[in-house]
């Protein structure tokens, strides 16, 4: 039998139980185009599974890599050919507002390559990352080196960290749970003291660029 999901994984069970393999080959897929798809948590899913003997963790992170790789491609391709045309009309539909969407590309013109990487991280971005990059006219090669990069490094740590987990799942979930409103409460004073500090300084240059 396979170990109870707790929490948003539950959900996942009877599909994972089910498809597989294919499921997180193809939710994994879908998400990294623009469509709205719990591609990480299927790939969580998947490696409590394969932790607890259901799957194949080798074949899980080899699919969902190739998954990922191919999904930001084709959005690579929307952005490449639809551009902003297809972003004003169709970016409803997948949570990509025009505001997002500039707001993201001038997060992209700023960073490069390695927002690429690292948006594989950030939900929003995650979904919009090939797209976005699309657009921006960022050369395919440097895409796929950072996109390709980005998946290796986000398939390792969420299918290891599961698989590890394993059958434990539901009492390494409970310690997240104990502990996420410190974590929270962390998260929130790190980002006031950023704020404050990044306000502090452009005051100290306003102030230099109104003297004498």
């Amino acid at each position: 039998m396979p170990p109870p999901l707790p929490g948003p994984l539950a959900p996942l069970a009877p599909l994972l139980g089910q498809y597989g393999y294919w499921a997180v080959g193809a939710i994994i897929f879908l998400e990294d185009f623009g469509v709205p798809a719990p591609g990480e948590t299927i790939l969580l899913a998947a490696g409590v599974y394969a932790g607890a003997g259901r799957l194949n963790i080798v074949a899980v992170a080899g699919i969902a890599f190739a998954a990922a790789v191919i999904g930001d491609n084709v959005g690579y391709v929307i952005g490449r050919t639809g551009g902003r045309a297809f972003v004003e009309r169709w970016g409803k539909y997948i949570l990509l507002t025009p505001k997002r969407f500039e707001a993201a590309e001038a997060f992209f013109q700023r960073h490069g390559g390695k927002i690429v990487t690292v948006a594989r991280f950030v939900e929003g971005l995650r979904q919009a990352n090939g797209i976005i990059a699309g657009t921006t006219g960022m050369a395919w090669h440097r895409f796929l080196a950072f996109n390709a990069l980005g998946a290796v490094l986000w398939v390792g740590l969420w299918s290891t960290l599961a698989y590890l987990a394993g059958s434990h799942i539901t009492a390494v979930y409970d310690e997240i749970i104990r502990y996420q409103r410190y974590v929270l409460v962390a998260a929130g004073i790190l980002v006031t003291a950023l704020v404050v500090r990044h306000l502090v300084r452009r005051r100290r240059v306003n102030r230099t660029g109104e003297g004498p």
